[in-house]
């Protein structure tokens, strides 16, 4: 996946379909817990059951839809968008969007470093040094930095290692390998969305690890108020993803 969920899953956010429903609720069932709407059980946009693995994750996913009023706003509705791509995409290529996490590791954002100013080397170094130090001692994954632009080749052994925890994240429920794409295509990095999801760094670190180099930039030159907007927009469906890991994880 590690593209837009709204794309992968064929989930159109801009339609605001007129709100069909009274009452959602949940309802356990084979794999968890599915969503229903008045009382029938609400399907994804390839039509199929709308569930989630724990009552906790799919009581989240029930607020969403409690808190739409006269028009269904998919837009403002992000664990649902998670879990749609989840079932409809995810689960069937399971391996595909392991792969393209892994890839990350490749030219993982944590791994290339300014060659100055001394400001923005310290403040990488202060982002990014303790997602390395997770890798290290977590998963046993030592990556090479570098400065500047030029590619470097990381260990085979760090790669292995980083392909392992995506593949073990794979076998669980989609949802939760969902939630990590999401969460290493928003950052750039599958170090910082590994160090997240495992608990080494909490969100707000993991959103400034991922944003050092653009926060230099705009305390240098001020900020664009449609790239604010954007990145808020951003942080909120990092957040619901980071959200939807922990709750599938309970």
């Amino acid at each position: 996946m590690v593209q837009d969920p709204i794309r992968v899953a064929g989930f159109d956010a801009a339609r605001k379909p007129k709100r069909f429903y009274s009452k959602p609720g949940l309802t356990p069932c084979e794999g968890g817990f599915a969503l229903t709407l008045d009382g029938r059980v609400a399907k994804t946009p390839a039509k199929a059951p709308l569930v989630l693995p724990t009552r906790e994750a799919a009581e989240a996913l029930a607020a969403e839809w409690a808190g739409q009023e006269d028009e269904i706003d998919f837009a403002a509705m992000p664990i649902t968008r998670i879990a749609n791509a989840a079932i409809d995409a995810v689960a069937s290529k399971r391996q595909e969007v392991a792969q393209e996490i892994v890839g990350y590791a490749e030219t993982d954002l944590v791994c290339y470093r300014a060659e100055g100013p001394e400001k923005l080397v310290k403040a990488e170094a202060e982002a990014w040094d303790p997602v390395l130090a997770f890798a290290a001692a977590r998963l046993g994954a030592r990556f090479i930095c570098s400065e500047g632009i030029t590619h470097v080749e990381q260990p085979r052994s760090a790669v292995a290692a980083v392909r392992a925890k995506v593949e073990e994240i794979a076998r669980a429920a989609p949802v939760a390998l969902a939630c990590l794409s999401v969460m290493t295509s928003l950052t750039g990095s599958v170090l910082i969305a590994l160090a997240l999801a495992e608990g080494a760094i909490s969100l707000e670190e993991a959103w400034r690890a991922a944003h050092v180099d653009e926060d230099y930039q705009i305390a240098f030159w001020g900020a664009d108020p449609e790239a604010v907007a954007r990145r808020e927009r951003r942080f909120a469906e990092m957040a619901a993803a980071e959200r939807l890991w922990r709750l599938t994880s309970a």
